[in-house]
């Protein structure tokens, strides 16, 4: 059974939905938003989870986006010395090619989100 989605071991749209569609989660995608965010190079994704916001920033290769990272406070996920943009007290995952910032509600949701995109991509010959 094909997915559509191509295992690279890089991340892409179509293998986060999917990971988190495999964890549990329920996602809305908000088209409407693409906010530029400071600090990242690539405009974000938008989804709800539930109550909570994710945004996800896609870079075509890890090297790209540890660069992006390295000028971030990683606590407030905004770059050094500025202020943080955020409604909320944001969470950064990073995974590969993907950052992404959670906003959670609860602890427990924010934990299984990490865990199911730290997991990392799906690698070349992985099963479907």
């Amino acid at each position: 059974m094909s997915t559509g989605c191509r295992h690279t071991g890089l991340w892409d749209l179509c293998t986060f939905e999917k990971r988190l569609k495999q964890a549990g989660f329920v996602t809305k995608l908000i088209e409407t938003e693409k906010p530029r965010r400071a600090g990242f190079t690539p405009l974000p994704t938008v989804y709800t989870v539930g109550r909570a916001r994710l945004e996800v920033f896609l870079y075509r290769d890890a090297e790209t986006m540890t660069r992006d990272l390295a000028a971030l406070d990683t606590l407030t996920v905004a770059p050094r010395g500025a202020n943080a943009s955020w409604e909320g007290t944001p969470m950064l995952i990073r995974s590969g090619n993907l950052a992404a910032v959670f906003l959670p509600q609860n602890p427990r949701q924010a934990e299984r989100l990490a865990l199911a995109i730290t997991a990392g991509a799906p690698q070349p010959g992985s099963p479907r």
